[in-house]
């Protein structure tokens, strides 16, 4: 395993106990068994870690060549990723949000890389947007709130999930169908009780 593979399991692993905010550069070389000057080696900062962690140690959100099912299918599975990567990322990030001065120098360096938590949201509303122009949606869906409804959802139930003190949603699936099935319409699967 190379370096940068041990300081990104090292970043994962300290950030997911103590979160971001008490995720030192010391602490994460020490688990890493490697030096700070290491880290920033392979790193330019703490949240380029960050960002090599979202991207290579939580589990992704599905890209248009995975999407390949019917437009409610794939977004079920869209709403399914967005679902289990807010509830693996909602201990890390959450820290950031205790106290101001952190949250503001966090949200000026993602801003700077092009990357925070309106990505998620953007990949779900392109996706939306994409099948709209196709014309497998009606254009009376709106792609923004599609996003919104679903994401924000997906976010609760992590939070939830978090709250519990659970580290995974065993029921993901069938509750990112529900949730489709709350914006899209039910199917008979998923019609609300009589």
């Amino acid at each position: 395993m190379s370096a940068r593979e041990r300081i990104l399991d090292a970043a994962a692993s300290v950030m997911r106990d103590r979160g971001i905010a008490r995720a030192t550069t010391k602490e994460i070389a020490r688990v890493a068994g490697c030096s700070e000057a290491l880290l920033y080696k392979h790193f330019v900062d703490k949240q380029e870690i960050f960002l090599g962690v979202l991207s290579e140690r939580m589990p992704p959100i599905a890209g248009a060549a995975e999407l390949t099912g019917t437009v409610r299918e794939n977004l079920e599975t869209l709403t399914r990723d967005v679902l289990v990567f807010y509830v693996r990322t909602y201990p890390i990030a959450a820290s950031v949000f205790s106290e101001a001065d952190l949250l503001s120098a966090w949200r000026e360096g993602l801003r700077a890389r092009g990357a925070g938590p309106q990505v998620v949201h953007a990949i779900v509303e392109d996706y939306v947007a994409s099948e709209r122009r196709a014309g497998r949606l009606p254009t009376s869906v709106d792609p923004w709130a599609t996003a919104v409804l679903l994401c924000g959802a997906a976010l609760q139930q992590a939070f939830l999930a978090t709250f519990a003190g659970e580290t995974e949603i065993p029921d993901a699936q069938e509750i990112a169908a529900r949730l489709v099935a709350g914006v899209l319409g039910p199917t008979e699967r998923h019609a609300p009780p009589r």
